[in-house]
């Protein structure tokens, strides 16, 4: 593979990945504690604003419930207060040294939001592989000029990138589509 299509490879990829986190934040049916590990919380005086995942241990008791175990019950009320505030709609309840947050049931509605907060986010990602791909375009051609490529080099690099875009566009209407029939399965 070619270096400059490898650069653009691992670009996307990248660029994938990020769009992967990202999706797995959105909340589906059951409970996952990628839906708050990346909350921010102002603990021990709100100098430096620390996630969830940094603070506590989170873990699913049940498809409905999520537990959160802080490493210092000192800043449970800070932990439950961040969530609370995150707007991600979960009110955390405390009990004893952990915090309990149940997950109601997804109403259609609130289904058909998220569905629309998917289709979003997949298409942020495909700005990104567009912007990576527009970006790479350009690298192939100052390069020909400088180092004098023949036209059918430039052609197959150019045709190579297209490929490695289409692929990811790929990719993510594929992750998209599973997310949204995890979403709507009741």
């Amino acid at each position: 593979m070619d270096p400059q299509i490898k650069i653009v490879h691992d670009k996307m990829q990248r660029a994938f990945e990020v769009l992967h986190q990202d999706f797995a934040t959105v909340r589906t049916g059951k409970a996952s504690p990628s839906l708050i590990e990346n909350i921010t919380i102002n603990a021990y005086g709100g100098t430096t604003p620390l996630k969830v995942l940094e603070l506590a241990t989170i873990h699913a008791s049940d498809p409905q419930t999520l537990v959160i175990t802080p490493f210092d019950s000192s800043i449970i009320s800070e932990i439950e207060r961040g969530i609370a505030n995150a707007d991600v709609g979960l009110n955390p309840i405390v009990d004893g040294n952990i915090l309990r947050i149940n997950l109601p049931p997804l109403t259609e509605e609130r289904r058909l939001e998220f569905t629309k907060v998917i289709a979003q986010k997949a298409e942020n990602g495909k700005v990104m592989i567009r912007q990576i791909r527009h970006e790479a375009m350009e690298t192939i051609k100052k390069n020909a000029e400088v180092s004098g490529l023949s036209e059918d080099s430039v052609t197959r690099l150019e045709k190579e990138v297209q490929k490695t875009t289409d692929d990811y566009m790929e990719k993510i209407d594929t992750l998209r589509s599973e997310k949204e029939k995890e979403l709507m399965k009741l």
